[in-house]
Formats: structure tokens, sequence, C-alpha cells
């Protein structure tokens, strides 16, 4: 019984080192580009995706707590995560980190060069200017917004071999939607990134021109995510009736950002980000659907 523990344990503590869930959200992405872009859906292809996709990712957020472990110590989010609680060593973390990379870029290499490139640069810029910047300057969510908006393409990289104007599109996308979503988060967790000595916010304060910013910039989302129904972006495109659905979605969080901006609060934070959550899952379903619709 005690080793079934201990092993589930083990499991948890490289589920947390690796963030499953996001690493998860991550391929989910990947796939959603590749269907979008594939005529003949490879399955081996979608495997070896998929692995090689969460192997890089889970190594940057392996790689990323090793170098917060101290910030992360401090903060009631993440002071149980692994490392600072003592329960994973930086050593083994280290040795997980790198063997995950060199396994997620073998893989990524076998389906073609220009998808193990694409994931090379999202792990060094994650780890090497994004988590670095942090501490530093509120800039560092766009750095971080650039490996953050590669799984999407990533996927039709894959499928393609080529990178042009569709998988710049599905980068476009994800990258504009990565500003809300993660001021969203900034400012819901603005005290205890502050105690850590990190500020997430645009203006370095929960305020109203950082508010403006996010509307701003969920506007701007809003464009370039329903510009595929102009016919202008190659062979993404988007059938009226599925832009008008994403647009629809896309008001609902361009709303909560509105009353963010009114009322300043947490609550319309935490709805801005959920919805923010809820917006780039279904419109990558909304897209791989309209794809076989037309």
């Amino acid at each position: 019984m005690e080793t079934a523990v201990v092993r589930h344990n083990i499991i948890d503590d490289l589920k947390q080192l690796t963030k499953f869930g996001l690493s998860l959200s991550v391929v989910f992405s990947s796939i959603a580009g590749y269907l979008l872009a594939a005529d003949i859906v490879d399955f081996k292809t979608v495997f070896l995706l998929s692995i090689g996709g969460y192997c890089m990712v889970g190594a940057s957020n392996a790689f990323n707590q090793i170098i917060e472990r101290v910030p992360d110590a401090i903060m009631k989010r993440t002071m149980d995560r692994p490392i600072p609680a003592g329960r994973i060593s930086v050593n083994l973390a280290m040795f997980i980190a790198v063997t995950m990379t060199i396994a997620g870029l073998v893989i990524l290499y076998s389906i073609n060069e220009r998808t193990a490139l694409f994931g090379a640069i999202s792990i060094f810029l994650y780890t090497s200017a994004y988590t670095p910047l942090k501490p530093i300057t509120p800039l560092s969510v766009f750095v971080g917004a650039i490996p953050g908006a590669i799984p999407f393409m990533l996927g039709w990289v894959a499928a393609t071999g080529q990178f042009g104007i569709e998988p710049g599109m599905l980068f476009m996308i994800q990258f504009f939607w990565q500003f809300p979503h993660f001021w969203a988060i900034g400012w819901l967790q603005f005290d205890e990134y502050k105690k850590a000595g990190f500020n997430l916010m645009p203006t370095g304060e929960k305020n109203k021109k950082a508010s403006k910013l996010i509307i701003i910039y969920t506007v701007l989302m809003l464009i370039v995510s329903i510009f595929p129904v102009f016919g202008l972006t190659g062979s993404l495109y988007l059938l009226p009736a599925s832009a008008v659905i994403i647009f629809a979605l896309g008001l609902v969080m361009l709303y909560y950002g509105v009353k963010l901006h009114q009322e300043q609060s947490d609550k319309m934070a935490r709805k801005l980000m959920l919805s923010s959550v809820l917006y780039i899952t279904l419109i990558q379903i909304i897209f791989v659907i309209d794809k076989f619709l037309h």
C-alpha cells in the first residue's frame, strides 16, 4: 500500500512539474492546427506531435520551476509545487527537463525539420527570455506570448512542413489572445506576484490604463480571429456563419474586459480569465469543424 502511495505521489509531482493540464491544452492546440492543414489525417503524426509537444511544453514548465523555485516558495498557489516543497530535487528536475527537451526535439524532428525548429524556439524563448524577464519588466508578457502562440501554428507546420500565411495567422490569433488572458491572471494574482517580486500588469498596477490595454488587445484578438473569413489567408478560410459565432464568443470576452475597466474588480478579472480559456478552446474546435464543412 505504501509503495502504491509513493508511486502515486511521484506521478502527481511529475504532473505538477510539467503542468499536466496546461501541457495538455497546448497539445490540443497543436492537434487542432494539424487537423486544419492535413488533407489526410496521419494518426502516427498526430501521436508524435502529441508526445513531442507534451515533452517540449513539460520541459519548459520544469525549467521554469527550477528557475523560479525561490519565488514559488513565497506564493501560496505555488509553495506546494514539488521543488519548493522539497519533494523533487533541483538536480532531478533538471535531469527530467533536459531529457524531455531532447526527447521532444527528436520526436518533432521525426515529423519534419521545421516542426522541431519551432519547438526549439518555443522552449528557448520561454526558458531563456520570458522566465528571467518576469521579475524585471511587465514586457515579459509580450516575450512570453511568442512561445505561447506557437502551438496552434506548430500543428499546421507538422502537417505541411511549410510556414506561410496560414500558420502565421494561427500564430497571430493565439498571440493576441494571450494578453487579455495573462493580464487577467496578473490582475487576480497581483498581490501574490508582488510579494514574490513579479509584476505582469502592463502599467505596473491594477488600474484603468491596464484595463484599457486589455480591451484594446481583446479587440485586436477579435479582428485577427475572424480575418480568415475575407479569403485573404491562403487555404485557411472561415465560413461567414463560423466567423459570426467566433465574433460572438469574442464579444463575451470584450464584455468582461469592459466590465473590468468599469468596476476594477477581481470578480470581473476572474470572469475575463475564464471566458478567455473558453474562447481559445472553442474557436480552435470551430476552425476545425468549419474546415470539414467546405
